[in-house]
C-alpha cells in the first residue's frame, strides 16, 4: 500500500470533520452474464452447473411450463414457456432472471416479477442426480411449486409439485454484467511441474472493499473511504452503481479530492453502466479491481497475483473520521485478516459463476507446487499476503525520556505468525510507513507521514545520514528524503494550530538534506524475522527503513542457502544497487511498481544491469509489476503523444514480438473494452490504466515498447516469482 497520495488527507482531515459536522463479449461457454446455450454445450447436470445457462423451468409432475410474468406466472405449453438466466448469487443461489428482465420474487406466499433483486428473488438449488430434477426455496425455506391452475407458487412442504426439469432454452436476456471483451480460450501451461507462460502481479489490495463479504456484514476497508465492491451478490449494478452513498451528491464528500488537493471539487457519481467521471486511474477512493476486470488480465496472462489485506491504522481513522463512519475497524491485524477471508468469498463467487467449486479461474494457493499447478491448469494463482504498519500487532509508544514501550513481545509473534499461516497467507511486510517494536520504516515522505508516526508512536521519526551508495549505478529507489521541520500547513491557519495542540507545540528538527530513518531492525524484529524464515513466508524488503535492508539481507545471508527476499512495488525508503545485487544473488526478485509500458522497459534494462552485475545472465529473465490497485498509489497514465499507438483489436500471443513458444498457445483477440448498455469505453493511450481490466492493453504497450524481449521478460514473471517462492518455502515444509 502506497500511502504517498494520502499525505495531503491526513493532514487536513480533522479540520474538514469539523467543516462536515457543521453542515462481452468472451467465447468462455460460462462467462458472468453471458447465457450458454445448454442444447450446444453438454452439461453434466448439478446444483452448480447452471450457472448462467438459460432454461425454461418445467414442473417434472404436469410437464407445463413457467410462462412469462403478466398478472402472475402462469402453467402452460412448452411453446409458451418463459426462458430463464440462471444467475448465481453465491455457490448453488440464483437469481431466476426472465426474459423480460424480471426476477421470480417471493412476495409473502405469492409470488411476484421484480426488476429489482433483493434477498427474496434469491433461490437455493437443489439437484436429485438419480431424477434430474431440482428443488428451489427461498430464504424462508418454501419451497417453488407450479400449479395448472395456480401458476407458479410457494410451498411449505415439498410435494410433487415442486419437482423442476430445467429444459434448455435460448434467446435468454444477459444478466448486466461488464464485459472483458476478449475473444478466445484462456491458454493452459504444458504439465503441472513445468515452467509457467504468464506474468505476476506481486502486490496488490483485491480485498480492500466497501463491504467485506457476500452478506453485508463486515465492511468496509480504509475506514470507509473506498468506494464499490470486488464483487456483489447482484451483480456490477450493486457493486459499482452509484457512489452518491459514499462520496456525497456531486462527489463533494470524497476524500479523493483531498488526495488531489482540490477540496472543493466535485464529480459525477454515476457508476454502471455510464461511469461519466470514474473509474480514473487518479481517483483512489474508487473500486478498481471489479472481478471482471480482473478477469480480462487473467485472460492477457496474468497468473500469479500476491493479494496484500492491508491497514494503516492512523490513515484508517482519518477514513473513520472523513466517511462518517466512526465503528469501522482500524485495527492493522483485524483489517488485514478481514480482507483475506473476504478472498475466499471472492472465489467462492467466482467459482458460482463458471459452475461450481474449482470451476473458476480464480485460485487460493498455498504452496508453490499448488501455484505451478493451477498456473498450469489456465487459471490465476492467487497468494495471500499481509501489509500493514503494525505487523502481529507489533506497535510501540516512545517515551519523553528515550525509552519504549512495545507492544509485542515473542510469544505473540509466534502466535499471530500462526494465524496467518492458518489463514493461508504466505507473503507478508516486516514493515510498514510507521514505526513498530519490530524497527523503523523506510522514509519517502518528510512530512503527514511523520506526523501520523507521532500519532501512532509518540515521537517523530529520528534520522540519520544515509549511507553511501552507488551513485553512478540505477537504484530500484534512492534512499531518503527531505524533511519538513514544522507540522503540515502554515503557521497562519486553524489546521497548524490544530496540528501544534496535538503535538503539544513540539515540531520536529531536522538538517537540511536527504535523511533516512535512524531506527533500524530491533532485537524483536531479528526475531520476527528468523520466524518468518523458519517457517517459509516470502519477506518483502519494501517499505523497511534503507538501514534495515542491510540488516535483513545480512540475516538472510546467514542462511544455508542464502534465503531470498522480494522487493514488489519499488521499495520504498530506498533500495539501491549494491542492495539489489545482493538480492538477486540470494534468488531474490525485484519488481517495480506498476508503469505504463515505457516505464516497465526502463526498468527492465536496470533489472539487466544488476543481473549482470550479481553473474546471473544466463539465468530466467523475469520481470513483473506491483500494481497496488486499491492500494492509495495511483495508478500509470498514458505514454504520450510520440508513442507507437495501441490500436483496437490486437491479438495476444501472435504477430511481430511473440517468439516460438507462444505459437501453440491459442490467439486471445483484445478489443477496447467498451459497455454496450451505454457505449462507455476505456482506451489505454487515453486514459491509462483507468482500473485493472486496462492491464491487457498494457501487454501491448510493453511490446510496443520493448518488443520480444520485454514480452519474455514479462512472461517468465510468474515462473520467477515461483522459484523465488520454492527456494523459500520448501527449507523447512515438505513438498
Amino acid at each position: 500500500m502506497n500511502v504517498k497520495a494520502l499525505l495531503a488527507l491526513g493532514a487536513t482531515a480533522a479540520l474538514l470533520s469539523a467543516c462536515l459536522s457543521s453542515g462481452d463479449s468472451t467465447t468462455s461457454a460460462n462467462a458472468p452474464g453471458q447465457p450458454i446455450n445448454p442444447s450446444e454445450t453438454p452439461l453434466q447436470l448439478s446444483e452448480f452447473s447452471v450457472a448462467n445457462g438459460c432454461f425454461g423451468l418445467q414442473s417434472a409432475f404436469s410437464r407445463q411450463f413457467v410462462q412469462p410474468a403478466a398478472a402472475r406466472y402462469a402453467a402452460g405449453p412448452a411453446t409458451q414457456a418463459e426462458n430463464f438466466t440462471m444467475r448465481p448469487t453465491e455457490l448453488g443461489k440464483y437469481l431466476i432472471y426472465g426474459s423480460d428482465r424480471q426476477m421470480i420474487t417471493a412476495q409473502g406466499n405469492t409470488l411476484v416479477a421484480s426488476a429489482e433483486p433483493t434477498d427474496a428473488a434469491v433461490w437455493q438449488a437443489s439437484f436429485d442426480k438419480d431424477k434430474s430434477q431440482f428443488t428451489f426455496t427461498d430464504t424462508a425455506g418454501r419451497f417453488l411449486a407450479l400449479d395448472e391452475t395456480a401458476g407458479l407458487t410457494t410451498s411449505t412442504e415439498q410435494t410433487e409439485r415442486t419437482q423442476f426439469k430445467l429444459a434448455p432454452a435460448s434467446d435468454c436476456a444477459a444478466y448486466p454484467e461488464m464485459p472483458t471483451a476478449m475473444e478466445g480460450t484462456p491458454y493452459k501451461g504444458r504439465g503441472e511441474n513445468q515452467p509457467i507462460i504468464g506474468f505476476a502481479d506481486t502486490h496488490t489490495h483485491m480485498g480492500m472493499s466497501s463491504e467485506m463479504s457476500l452478506d453485508g456484514s463486515v465492511g468496509p476497508s480504509a475506514g470507509g473511504v473506498l468506494y464499490g465492491e470486488v464483487v456483489h451478490r447482484f451483480g456490477i449494478p450493486h457493486a459499482l452503481g452509484s457512489c452518491e452513498g459514499f462520496h456525497g451528491p456531486n462527489g463533494i464528500r470524497d476524500a479523493n479530492n483531498i488526495l488531489e488537493t482540490t477540496p472543493g471539487a466535485q464529480h459525477d457519481t454515476q457508476g454502471w453502466p455510464t461511469f461519466v467521471d470514474w473509474p480514473r486511474r487518479n481517483f483512489l477512493t474508487h473500486q478498481v479491481m471489479y472481478h471482471a476486470w480482473v478477469e480480462r488480465a487473467w485472460r492477457a496472462g496474468l497468473r500469479v497475483m500476491v493479494n496484500h489485506g492491508t491497514n494503516i491504522a492512523a490513515l484508517c481513522r482519518v477514513g473513520q473520521t472523513y466517511s462518517g463512519n466512526p465503528q469501522a475497524d482500524c485495527n492493522d491485524m483485524g483489517v488485514a485478516t478481514k480482507q483475506v477471508e473476504y478472498l475466499y468469498d471472492v472465489q467462492d463467487y467466482v467459482d458460482a459463476q463458471f459452475g461450481g467449486p474449482g470451476k473458476g479461474w480464480y485460485r487460493i494457493v498455498k504452496t508453490p507446487a499448488e501455484a505451478r499447478q493451477v498456473a498450469n491448469e489456465g487459471k490465476l494463482a492467487v497468494v495471500l499476503g499481509v501489509e500493514v504498519a503494525q505487523v502481529f500487532n507489533c506497535g510501540v509508544t516512545f517515551l519523553p525520556g528515550g525509552g519504549e514501550i512495545r507492544k509485542c513481545d515473542q510469544a505473540q509473534i509466534d502466535a499471530e505468525i500462526d494465524k496467518l499461516w492458518a489463514l493461508g497467507a504466505r507473503h507478508v511486510y516486516p514493515f510498514h510507513d510507521i514505526d513498530s517494536s519490530l524497527g523503523g520504516a523506510g522514509i519517502f515522505s518528510g512530512d503527514v507521514i511523520n506526523f501520523l508516526n507521532f500519532l501512532d508512536t509518540g515521537a517523530f521519526w529520528k534520522t540519520t545520514e544515509c549511507r553511501d551508495f552507488p551513485e553512478n549505478e540505477p537504484s530500484v529507489r534512492e534512499p531518503g528524503t527531505n524533511m519538513t521541520t514544522a507540522v503540515p500547513g502554515s503557521s497562519s491557519n486553524a489546521l497548524t494550530k490544530m496540528l501544534l495542540e496535538a503535538v503539544g507545540g513540539i515540531t520536529p528538527l531536522y538538517p537540511d538534506g536527504k535523511r533516512c530513518n535512524a531506527r533500524t531492525v530491533t532485537d524483536l524484529g531479528q526475531y520476527a524475522l528468523t520466524a518468518l524464515m523458519n517457517r517459509g513466508f516470502v519477506i518483502d524488503i519494501d517499505h523497511a527503513a534503507y538501514h534495515s535492508k542491510d540488516i535483513m539481507l545480512d540475516l538472510a545471508e546467514t542462511m544455508n542457502p542464502p534465503y531470498p527476499m522480494a522487493s514488489s512495488h519499488d521499495a520504498h525508503g530506498g533500495l539501491t544497487s549494491d542492495q539489489a545485487v545482493r538480492m538477486l544473488k540470494s534468488g531474490g526478485v525485484i519488481y517495480p511498481y506498476k508503469g505504463n509500458g515505457i516505464k516497465h522497459v526502463e526498468f527492465l534494462e536496470k533489472l539487466k544491469f544488476w543481473r549482470n552485475k550479481a553473474g546471473m545472465n544466463n539465468t530466467l529473465l523475469g520481470l513483473g509489476y506491483g500494481a497496488d490497485g486499491n492500494g492509495f498509489g495511483g495508478h500509470p497514465g498514458p505514454r504520450g503523444g510520440d508513442s507507437v499507438p495501441v490500436q483496437y483489436p490486437f491479438t495476444l500471443f501472435r504477430g511481430e514480438g511473440w517468439g516460438p513458444r507462444y505459437q501453440s498457445l491459442p490467439a486471445m483477440k483484445v478489443n477496447m473494452l467498451t459497455i454496450p448498455e451505454s457505449g462507455k469505453f476505456w482506451h489505454i493511450d487515453e486514459v491509462g490504466m483507468a482500473h485493472y481490466g486496462m492491464v491487457a492493453d498494457f501487454v501491448e504497450e510493453v511490446r510496443l515498447e520493448g518488443g520480444g524481449e520485454a514480452i519474455d521478460a514479462l512472461y517468465n514473471s510468474a515462473e520467477a516469482y515461483v522459484r523465488m517462492w520454492e527456494n523459500v518455502y520448501y527449507r523447512n515444509n515438505p513438498k
